[in-house]
């Protein structure tokens, strides 16, 4: 009974209309190309695309999917038919854990995206801005620079103390300060393994019952509560306080304090919900 569902559900996939497709490996049913992306999928596609060209179709269970793998190629995606690829999927994942996909990097591509990057280029990442954190950044490679000082001669593990450096930095950029302690670089550790995380819902929808099932969707719930408990009290926390102590004018104001101001202001004709504030934070903090 059970494979004559799966037999039904392909078939209902593949009408009999032909259309002039990219060049695309074989595929099974249901799950498509799915196996033939290893442990490394990176090189899975490499070793595919030397076989079938630089645009490649893979159906990753029943999600057409374009792979593209050189630099005329994706420029003609990039730059000439832009419009056509630039919206996202719905994912799972991403749903959950930034609120529905209201950030910028998950969110789906119109009206809605295009007013929210205009806030976050103009008043979040533009070179004024970035050039006022010059100090920031400054400070915290001088405390990496005095953390290798200490440990001359001794084992040092680069990649933490990398991770570390710009840990701490987006910290102070986005929230006004560090926050050790909490937890919350494990947090960030653990958001992104969910995101890269293999979800069985995001490519055969019918069967999005094994998330479930597997847990995945159970942790990434309980994560989103921790991290949102989290975002709310940096929340709080700037709003009970009216001026910061290592405020130093328009320029030393961090990321939250810049959305709280365009959140009270609201005279572009978008209302910069909470919910909006905490997801646009946690992908430009790195989470």
């Amino acid at each position: 009974m059970f494979i004559t569902l799966m037999l039904f559900k392909w078939i209902s996939f593949h009408p009999n209309t032909k259309k002039n497709f990219p060049p695309s490996p074989p595929k099974l049913p249901i799950i498509g190309n799915l196996l033939q992306l290893r442990q490394i999928p990176q090189r899975s596609l490499r070793d595919l695309s030397e076989k079938y060209g630089p645009l490649m179709l893979l159906h990753l269970g029943n999600k057409p999917t374009l792979v593209v793998s050189s630099a005329d190629v994706a420029r003609e995606v990039m730059k000439t038919h832009d419009l056509a690829f630039s919206d996202r999927p719905s994912l799972s994942i991403p749903n959950i854990l930034f609120y529905g996909s209201s950030d910028i990097a998950f969110s789906r591509y119109g009206e809605y995206w295009r007013k929210l990057k205009s806030i976050v280029v103009l008043h979040l990442l533009s070179s004024t801005r970035v050039k006022s954190f010059r100090q920031v950044r400054e400070e915290e490679i001088g405390h990496m620079i005095s953390v290798l000082r200490e440990r001359r001669g001794s084992i040092i593990d680069l990649s933490a103390l990398l991770y570390c450096l710009t840990s701490n930095i987006l910290c102070r950029v986005t929230f006004g300060k560090k926050y050790e302690g909490l937890g919350i670089t494990d947090k960030v550790k653990q958001c992104m393994d969910m995101l890269g995380a293999f979800c069985v819902g995001n490519h055969i929808p019918w069967l999005s019952w094994i998330d479930r099932l597997s847990g995945l969707e159970g942790k990434a719930r309980k994560l989103s509560i921790e991290l949102d408990n989290f975002l709310q009290g940096v929340i709080d926390e700037h709003l009970n306080k009216e001026t910061r102590e290592d405020a130093q004018g328009e320029m030393a104001r961090n990321f939250v304090d810049t959305l709280r101001d365009i959140q009270r202001d609201n005279t572009n004709n978008f209302i910069l919900h909470t919910t909006t504030l905490k997801a646009v934070v946690m992908v430009c903090r790195g989470i």
